[in-house]
């Protein structure tokens, strides 16, 4: 027994020698077959997402049908169904934003120039230039100037050719990798009960069964969490989302249902996600007017409080099981880790842990029965 636990400390020291001496060539390997998986792994992001969708139509297409033509088109109707769904919401957005978007561009375009002065007005008021500087600056034609910066912006500077072809490429490249993911998303929705029983079979076959049903528990908890937490951030984000869009139209205000949208989608950032839709939103709204502005701020603190203390409680909070201050947590450390994804992630693997240590700790747990 100790001769051989001598060759299997001897192996794995040879083996760690040899990964740290060639780790220039392990890790570009390593870079390389991550490349190259990342349409899989986009794909199998989509089909966790999409599974969701597809589950709820599964539940209520003649659930009681087991047998018959009705039965063997559930899943493949239900596919379809979801994909639909989310172009149509896809589509649904661009129309609302696109326009919007770019009157928005034209008028903050138009109103720079007056920014402008009046900046250099408010500067002479307080005597912040000298007489000469300030006379270059009054006697500047910004209207002119801001339009051939436009116009070099939009002609392009340098080698016009080899942008163009690196666009081209890129958007080729992005094309290609979304379509295979697309596809690969479908096989893998189509096959998913196929796919999960051979996943058991194997864990079955190669993990001992202590060890086994606990990684099951695990899994199924931190499935739980992020199946709870998508369904409940998407269903505050279309109630915040239309909420901001329906006061906004009330009141008057610009750019309603583009500042609605912008607003439901950072919602899907707990937290710091409504703070980022407003202060986005105010900065459209004030090339407008400023008093207007104004009045959106205002009325994203009435939403925020609404959301704080109505929406997220009974629509995430209670769904996911997460005190608030692990929320704010969770939030920041994933934020400071990996940016915006790290926000979005940082929740429900949260929720996963809290969950998971609060049964262990109450012994309530299925680890202890494994």
């Amino acid at each position: 027994m100790k001769t051989k636990q001598l060759i299997k400390i001897g192996i794995f020291a040879v083996l760690l020698y040899l990964f740290m001496y060639y780790w220039s060539t392990v890790s570009g390997f390593l870079r390389s077959l991550l490349g190259a998986a990342v349409p899989l792994l986009i794909g199998c992001v989509i089909a966790y997402l999409v599974n969701i969708l597809m589950g709820f139509y599964e539940r209520h297409y003649f659930p009681k049908k087991q047998k018959g033509i009705l039965a063997k088109t559930r899943r493949p109707v239900c596919i379809l169904g979801a994909f639909l769904t989310l172009l149509a919401i896809i589509v649904l957005i661009i129309s609302l934003v696109v326009p919007q978007l770019i009157s928005c561009v034209e008028t903050l375009v138009s109103a720079i120039p007056g920014l402008i002065e009046k900046g250099v007005a408010w500067a002479a008021s307080l005597h912040l230039f000298s007489e000469e500087n300030l006379a270059l600056l009054q006697e500047f034609d910004w209207q002119s100037r801001i339009g051939e910066i436009a116009r070099v912006l939009t002609s392009g500077v340098g080698d016009v050719m080899g942008i163009v072809v690196k666009i081209i490429s890129a958007i080729v490249s992005g094309t290609v990798t979304v379509f295979l993911a697309v596809i690969f998303s479908i096989y893998l929705l189509c096959g998913k009960d196929k796919i999960r029983m051979q996943i058991k079979r194997a864990g079955r076959r190669y993990i001992r069964p202590g060890w086994y049903r606990k990684i099951a528990y695990v899994v199924r908890v931190v499935d739980d969490s992020f199946h709870r937490y998508i369904v409940g951030q998407c269903t505050e984000a279309v109630i915040l989302g239309l909420l901001c869009t329906g006061f906004m139209l009330l009141l008057k205000l610009p750019y309603a249902t583009m500042i609605g949208a912008l607003i439901a989608f950072t919602a899907l950032i707990p937290v710091a996600g409504a703070y980022i839709g407003a202060i986005l939103g105010a900065l459209m709204i004030l090339a407008v007017s400023p008093l207007q502005a104004l009045f959106f701020l205002v009325l994203i603190v009435v939403l925020q409080q609404m959301e704080g203390n109505l929406i997220y409680p009974r629509v995430v909070g209670a769904s996911i099981g997460l005190p608030g201050i692990w929320v704010l947590a969770a939030v920041t450390i994933g934020g400071g880790i990996f940016g915006v994804f790290g926000m979005l992630l940082g929740v429900p693997l949260a929720a996963a842990t809290y969950r998971l240590i609060r049964e262990d700790v109450n012994g309530t747990t299925e680890l202890h029965k494994a």
